[in-house]
């Protein structure tokens, strides 16, 4: 049912007045937020357990105050941060230079006829064509979403947003991704009631967890968290596994406290994940474009999956994850900024208006598929950014990737999805596991071996096809690089980074293919499917 617009004004001037009235400001240059309990019903139950009306945060009458000192170096550290971040843009000229490149190489090398490799590498070389395209077309819309963004909020001022945001963070509760956890809700606290004053911080977990005691303890620490254990005899109508599992449950008690309200926002994290002083400010300027925007309001919105440098354990993987913020800032713009992520989604700095947990080990893959269905046109893109870390080793990476395209090839042959959606996602899975024998190191391996040494395409019409792939390749790694150094301690790529990323690309695309062919191998060979839950560094 859509939201009463009219409604929901009405409420937020009253929640403006009452907060006029309410609000403490704090001397000395600190920032103080506080709560009180929301007039809600009495408490109801979730699958026989009691749901407990808890405080909303940032409203009058507080029980508790959270402090903020504007002066402490670490806030010195955060505004110089948002600064360097809010200069940022995609780079088109490592784009453009490096085709200009190839294609000369390459047409330089080309012979007019295919040898015996001709058809072979002609299709599977031009094969992601259409990734390359959508990608260039999500680096220019990236580009203008900034400018236009530049425009409209004048510089890196506070934003305050009167909409409630929940953060939802589920953990398999080990001790090995405890510290990560830890960080992770450290700098919700630290950076998000500033732009949201009323927010609260649920971790989930699921009973009987080994870290239990010590994330009990994390959570006593602030009022504006809670802690949400999922019971080990709980089941979803449609048999919801894992962390999709705990997701569902949370969501049901939120139902339960009567939050399933359009001025409540659900902003979904991974455990190992955090934020920084320009997530909360893009997510708040985001949801007030969405107050404005009236009935044209958009359910869903995700921003930039970055890695710190200090965060990785191996530079090596830290390397090779160069490409997953360029994805987002490329492809993953151009589908969900332009309304209907039919790319997939990631679970982390993921913020909807609603959620819900289907069987699958790549929830929020399924979850894009179904809202790209139900609400074309209602996701968009903003540019905030999460701060994640790269797998601690090179066999936790591989795992990781065979996962996810063990997850996505799940998807392609699930009929209860849209057909168009599951083709366009097959071809991005089948652009993932052919890449072992896309590399070209495989290819020169096979043509000293098959003694024809000859790799020119079928026609030389191609070549300009192939040096534009490459050319997407290489700027990914460049720009991902960038914007990994960019939230790393100093803000710059240190001098042999690039040159490294560049030249290591052959290795990266063994080792994401690698993982997914396995993954894929897995899927066919019908393996009954284990969510891998691989321990990130603090």
């Amino acid at each position: 049912m859509p939201p009463d617009w009219d409604a929901r004004r009405a409420r937020r001037e009253a929640l403006a007045g009452s907060r006029r009235r309410g609000a403490q400001e704090a001397q000395d240059g600190e920032v103080i937020a506080s709560d009180r309990a929301l007039d809600a019903p009495a408490a109801e139950s979730v699958n026989g357990q009691p749901a407990t009306v808890l405080s909303e945060p940032g409203l009058p009458g507080s029980r508790w105050q959270f402090k903020i000192t504007q002066t402490s170096p670490s806030s010195r550290q955060a505004a110089a941060l948002s600064s360097r971040l809010a200069r940022w843009r995609p780079a088109l000229w490592p784009l453009l230079l490096t085709f200009v490149i190839d294609l000369v190489i390459v047409g330089w090398f080309t012979m007019p006829f295919g040898g015996l490799l001709g058809w072979p590498l002609t299709v599977l070389w031009t094969w992601p064509i259409l990734t390359t395209i959508i990608g260039i077309a999500g680096i220019r819309r990236t580009r203008k979403a900034v400018r236009r963004s530049k425009a409209r909020w004048s510089g890196d001022r506070l934003t305050r947003c009167e909409d409630f945001l929940l953060v939802v963070v589920s953990t398999i509760g080990r001790h090995d991704t405890y510290p990560a956890l830890e960080r992770s809700v450290l700098s919700y606290l630290a950076y998000l009631p500033r732009c949201f004053p009323r927010l609260r911080i649920d971790v989930v977990i699921d009973e009987g967890s080994e870290a239990t005691s010590r994330i009990e303890s994390l959570v006593a620490g602030s009022d504006l968290m809670r802690l949400v254990t999922v019971p080990e005899w709980y089941r979803t109508p449609n048999g919801t596994r894992f962390k999709a599992r705990a997701s569902h449950y949370s969501h049901e008690l939120r139902i339960r406290e009567h939050e399933a309200r359009d001025d409540v926002w659900i902003l979904h994290m991974d455990d190992d994940t955090g934020v920084g002083p320009d997530t909360a400010l893009a997510m708040a300027r985001f949801v007030q474009e969405q107050v404005q925007a009236g009935p044209r309001a958009k359910h869903m919105a995700q921003g930039i999956l970055t890695y710190p440098r200090e965060y990785a354990m191996n530079r090596l993987t830290w390397l090779a994850d160069s490409a997953r913020p360029a994805e987002d800032v490329a492809r993953f713009s151009a589908w969900t900024g332009g309304g209907t992520p039919r790319a997939g989604l990631h679970g982390e700095l993921l913020l909807v208006r609603w959620d819900f947990g289907p069987r699958s080990i790549v929830e929020d893959a399924q979850f894009a598929l179904i809202f790209s269905a139900r609400y074309p046109g209602r996701s968009a893109w903003f540019c905030g950014r999460s701060y994640g870390a790269s797998p601690a080793n090179l066999r936790d990476f591989i795992r990781q990737r065979e996962r996810w395209c063990w997850g996505l090839a799940a998807l392609v042959f699930n009929h209860s999805l849209q057909l168009r959606n599951r083709l366009l996602l097959g071809y991005s899975v089948m652009s993932w596991v052919v890449g072992p024998i896309q590399n070209v190191g495989v290819v020169m391996l096979v043509a000293f071996l098959v003694a024809d040494h000859s790799t020119s395409p079928v026609t030389i019409f191609i070549v300009p096809l192939w040096a534009l792939n490459m050319a997407y390749v290489v700027w990914m790694y460049w720009e991902g690089l960038r914007l990994n150094a960019g939230v790393s301690d100093g803000g710059r790529r240190k001098w042999w980074e690039p040159w490294a990323v560049i030249l290591l690309i052959p290795i990266f695309g063994l080792m994401e293919g690698f993982g997914g062919l396995r993954g894929f191998l897995k899927f066919i060979r019908r393996v009954e499917n284990r969510f891998v839950v691989i321990a990130k560094p603090s």
